[in-house]
């Protein structure tokens, strides 16, 4: 079994003189914007996370919550049950994300709502 180390970032010498570059290397994945929004609304377990996400199978997005755990975004806690429950939340440093991913997502709807008008005139 991987360890949580496993799931840390490589090093790269361009993401350690760019800051903008760590930022996007921690959020980039297909899933994580949808995890980290998904944890805004607050603690979830691993299959209400699953239901948001309809099309995410449970390995990848496994991996995914590992690589935002390894970088310290969001916080998994098992408890000792049978079966056991397994909860992810973001951390501080996590929260802090979310007023980036709320101006990344209006940047993202006006660059939408332009590339239909583009895709629209003659």
């Amino acid at each position: 079994m991987k360890e949580l180390a496993d799931y840390g970032q490589k090093l790269d010498g361009l993401r350690e003189r760019c800051p903008v570059r760590a930022a996007l290397d921690v959020i980039r994945g297909r899933w994580k914007p949808s995890i980290l929004h998904a944890l805004q609304q607050g603690t979830q377990r691993f299959t209400r996370l699953q239901e948001a996400m309809p099309e995410v199978t449970a390995q990848a997005l496994t991996v995914q919550l590992r690589q935002l755990e390894a970088d310290g975004v969001i916080r998994r806690v098992v408890h000792a049950e049978v079966p056991a429950r397994v909860e992810y939340s973001l951390t501080d440093h996590g929260a802090a994300l979310t007023a980036v991913m709320d101006q990344l997502g209006e940047w993202g709807g006006a660059y939408l709502a332009r590339q239909a008008e583009v895709r629209l005139e003659p």
